[in-house]
């Protein structure tokens, strides 16, 4: 279920990363203005003859030295192997066959997917190059010549990957039903709550944290609407992650927090919020997720009638950055308050796709600059020329002015409460890119 992944593997300086940021690269450049975004991931969404799939670079193989080539390229092989639909086996054309592509192509062999070998850094336009049939000896089958620089033989190749996709299911696009990712750290009870909701034990529950490896999608209806709920593996702290097995569970996860739309981020309430809770949830912030904090266990809480301000007041003081989440308090065990999550999920995927006309941004806008003017230096005042909506998922707004370095900081946090205030944008981070503009060009 969902979109297929492709996976890229190869040792060192093949030209992987050039591969993939040709292919994704125009799509990651979009949030290239966007303050706090992760820009260096390592997958993307990307779309060919009308089918989506992901891209996952998976990195070189760089041993440190002889006693562990071996252990690492298994490792990295393995990643590609787990995780993929189809496998993209990278080499150098210059190079020639070398015996770390002659280690990979021996595991890749006996890997039951479909495996296209790639020559990269044919650079020359013609003829493929005599180089090119030295690499029929690793036995992976027909190598395609390409050059990632120079853009040759790239819609060759993404034609292959397109015959070599999985037939298409029915709810691949996914399109009818709003996808909720439950995330969170081992054993805060995410396979519970979903195994709550959808009233059957659909995914393993046990004390021991990670017993969930891979992310499960489940379908789920109710009087509310229809939702794919995908339940994922914990995401440890990189001092625990030491199996290949773990590494897989973070990649599956952060993969699922790509694709949904909501992210409920579980708390156990026991614990309180971590360091790592924070972590957990500024993943799902930073991709412009739609988010809940959802306080789970909360049956099991001594509590007065102070103790869920309290609560709520720590929670906020540790994740300031997204006070815009809304929060509840459930008991997966008992079924307590659950129900009530389907109507905050629907309203956080509203305000996450929310599209706002241009006059009506610019009147925010104007409305704002007349309560607090604009900041000066050195007697230059900023001036904001007008607004518009660039995106959704997350609400982005492009605000051009005459100065860039004017709009300070401090009034691009009051602009965006004004959004806030005026738009809801409740449980959705909202986007502010700046652009220069001249008077003249308005």
């Amino acid at each position: 279920m969902g979109k297929p992944v492709v996976a890229i593997i190869g040792k060192p300086n093949v030209g992987k990363s050039s591969f993939f940021n040709y292919i994704i690269g125009e799509r990651i450049s979009i949030v290239e203005d966007t303050p706090g975004v992760t820009r260096d991931r390592i997958y993307g969404e990307t779309e060919w003859r009308d089918r989506k799939f992901t891209l996952i670079d998976t990195g070189g193989i760089e041993p440190e030295n002889d006693d562990i080539i071996l252990s690492q390229m298994r490792e990295q092989a393995n990643i590609a192997i787990d995780i993929a639909d189809v496998i993209l086996f990278m080499t150098d054309i210059r190079q020639g066959v070398t015996s770390s592509d002659m280690e990979i192509a021996n595991m890749l062999r006996h890997a039951k997917k479909p495996i296209i070998l790639v020559c990269n850094k044919a650079d020359q336009f013609g003829e493929p190059p005599a180089e090119l049939y030295e690499f029929y000896n690793l036995g992976i089958g027909e190598p395609h010549a390409i050059s990632s620089a120079n853009a040759i033989g790239i819609g060759d190749l993404l034609d292959e990957i397109y015959e070599q996709l999985p037939p298409k299911s029915e709810d691949e696009d996914e399109e009818d039903r709003i996808k909720v990712a439950i995330i969170g750290k081992p054993n805060v009870g995410k396979s519970s709550l979903l195994n709550r909701i959808l009233g059957e034990d659909r995914s393993i529950v046990s004390n021991i944290a990670g017993t969930t490896r891979d992310a499960i999608d489940s379908e789920f209806e109710n009087s509310f609407g229809k939702y794919l709920l995908i339940d994922t593996a914990g995401i440890r702290k990189k001092s625990k992650v030491n199996e290949s097995i773990e590494k897989f569970s973070i990649m599956r996860t952060l993969l699922a927090i790509d694709r949904a739309d909501v992210c409920l981020v579980l708390i156990d309430a026991l614990e309180g919020v971590t360091d790592q809770d924070a972590k957990i949830l500024g993943e799902a912030h930073e991709r412009g997720k739609g988010i809940i904090i959802v306080v789970n266990k909360w049956d099991e809480i001594e509590k007065n009638d102070k103790t869920m301000n309290e609560y709520k007041k720590n929670i906020y003081n540790k994740i300031s950055y997204a006070t815009y989440a809304p929060m509840i308090f459930i008991s997966a065990k008992t079924g307590q308050r659950v129900p009530k999550l389907f109507e905050m999920i629907n309203e956080v995927n509203q305000q996450n796709s929310l599209r706002v006309a241009t006059s009506v941004v610019n009147e925010v806008i104007n409305e704002a600059i007349a309560v607090v003017q604009p900041p000066s230096d050195k007697g230059k005042r900023l001036k904001i020329f007008y607004g518009t909506q660039a995106s959704t998922r997350p609400p982005t707004f492009v605000i051009f002015v005459n100065n860039k370095e004017l709009f300070h900081f401090s009034y691009q946090r009051y602009m965006m409460n004004c959004f806030r205030n005026n738009f809801g944008l409740q449980g959705t981070p909202v986007r502010l890119i700046v652009r220069e503009k001249n008077s003249k060009e308005i």
